[in-house]
């Protein structure tokens, strides 16, 4: 289902993926620098999360600021929220690459903001903890912020995330965190000797099965 969500004058683009059974929680999903919300990956994300009865909702915010790219996000979990259509217990933010970075960035918003239990975890899809070769400066600080659980998926060896970093990273994180590394991938979730569908069956494997988790929990 395609929809046009208000942002200040203009609109930003965004579909649904919607399953068959009436869901109640929901994964807002958006792209890395490049790109847009059909980049195939997250398009074959959204449609294997809707099969298996996760809404998804994901959306195109083109622009290189973090800032931008969090207030376009923030209006998403607004209009996700306040949704007549939908009407979800709560979501999980997801993001490829600096869609992950802003993810993050709108949940340390949120939570300083409002006390409610509407986002419940983040998806961090080759989260880009620092500029390839310049491991020294890292874009952690939203991370130490979050309370809510995060799950990590990212390739052993991604040039924007060197692996010890980012333990480093998760074990000064107060949230409940999860790393799954995919062996010998890239930043682009590109592995030698294995086909794309092989290593996003992987990766899918993996967001739901901590998706469900987290949604367990909750439930409890």
């Amino acid at each position: 289902v395609k929809v046009k969500i208000p942002f200040g004058n203009k609109y930003l683009d965004a579909i649904f993926s919607v399953p068959e059974k009436k869901s109640t929680y929901g994964v807002i999903l958006t792209h890395g620098a490049g790109g847009d919300m059909n980049f195939p990956h997250l398009m074959s994300l959204a449609a294997y999360l809707a099969s298996h009865g996760v809404l998804c909702l994901r959306f195109t915010c083109k622009g290189l600021n973090i800032a931008y790219r969090t207030k376009a996000f923030k209006t998403v979990v607004e209009f996700l929220k306040l949704s007549d259509d939908y009407k979800l217990s709560g979501v999980f933010l997801a993001g490829r690459s600096m869609g992950s970075r802003a993810a993050a960035s709108v949940i340390r918003h949120l939570s300083q903001e409002d006390d409610d239990d509407f986002i419940q975890g983040l998806v961090c899809l080759s989260y880009p903890l620092h500029r390839p070769k310049l491991q020294s400066k890292l874009r952690d600080e939203d991370l130490l912020f979050i309370r809510c659980p995060v799950l990590f998926v990212s390739g052993s060896a991604d040039e924007m995330c060197e692996k010890q970093l980012l333990e480093g990273v998760a074990s000064k994180m107060k949230a409940p965190k999860k790393i799954h590394w995919i062996d010998k991938a890239n930043h682009g979730m590109v592995v030698k000797g294995r086909t794309t569908d092989d290593v996003m069956e992987e990766i899918y494997a993996q967001v739901f099965s901590w998706l469900r988790e987290n949604i367990e929990l909750e439930q409890k």
